[in-house]
């Protein structure tokens, strides 16, 4: 559970943005394992800056939990490794990304930054790894009153891009304190599919500060990174489902009877 005590670092992150941006874009990748519970290939892979050398790691190194000096850990979600879905198209791995760059554009620093890049199973996503709270997750922190803001801020986000598989696990505290939302594979699709654990806020007012960002998307319109990872019935309903966040401000409730939950919920 979270210990008050326990110092903040001042990011989630070893490297600025910027650098770290480049660095999911351009560094060498060695892939390390197969993330526990995933469904699609989700991988952890260990990242170098281009030309750097690298130690000579110890006989028991563990790089899951001890990355090398100069390395830094990401996740990895190739193309290839998806299982095929009845109603999404293949390339799951590109609305990850849509989804760290709808998260960019509106200011919200609540999505790992996320990349495509041509790994060593082909193309896919690479986001650059939480290293976070494992044992908190929503239920958790939302009860424990932790990262409020944040929260709001996820859930309307997931209300812009559709999110259909929120779950509790997806919401990880980073050592800066912060919350970000992972495994964002399942969203922008044009019909309403919202389905999330983020139910606590029905009929709150959406922050102000927040319905003013998402009013400045809608009038400076989808971005071209947007467009290059949607469909135009997809950005259609993107910029619809944003001008219903101006012009209603509320969060919404689950008119389904529960059906609107995903599974597992954690």
């Amino acid at each position: 559970m979270v210990d008050d005590d326990t110092p903040l670092a001042d990011s989630a992150f070893d490297l600025p943005t910027d650098e770290l941006i480049e660095l999911l874009e351009t560094g060498d990748m060695d892939v390390e394992g197969r993330m526990p519970h995933s469904s699609n290939a989700t991988l952890l892979v260990t990242l170098w800056p281009d030309g750097a050398e690298r130690p000579e790691p110890p006989e028991d190194h563990d790089p899951a939990n001890h990355p090398l000096p100069g390395s830094h850990r990401a996740i990895y979600k190739p193309g290839q490794g998806e299982r095929p879905l009845w109603d999404y198209p293949g390339g799951l791995y590109k609305r990850e990304v849509a989804t760290y760059r709808l998260a960019d554009a509106l200011g919200w620093d609540v999505i790992p930054p996320t990349v495509l890049v041509n790994g060593p199973f082909g193309e896919g996503s690479v986001q650059a790894f939480v290293d976070g709270d494992f044992a908190e997750h929503y239920f958790t922190l939302h009860e424990a009153g932790i990262g409020d803001d944040d929260l709001r801020a996820i859930c309307t986000l997931d209300l812009m891009a559709n999110n259909t598989d929120r779950k509790s696990g997806h919401c990880i505290l980073g050592r800066d304190g912060r919350i970000y939302g992972i495994d964002n594979g399942l969203t922008f699709h044009a019909q309403w599919k919202l389905r999330t654990v983020m139910w606590d806020y029905i009929a709150q007012p959406i922050p102000d500060e927040l319905v003013h960002d998402v009013a400045r998307f809608v009038d400076g319109g989808i971005t071209d990174g947007l467009c290059a990872l949607l469909d135009p019935f997809e950005q259609d309903a993107l910029m619809t489902r944003a001008q219903g966040i101006v012009d209603r401000p509320f969060f919404p409730a689950d008119d389904t009877d529960g059906h609107r939950w995903p599974w597992p919920l954690v």
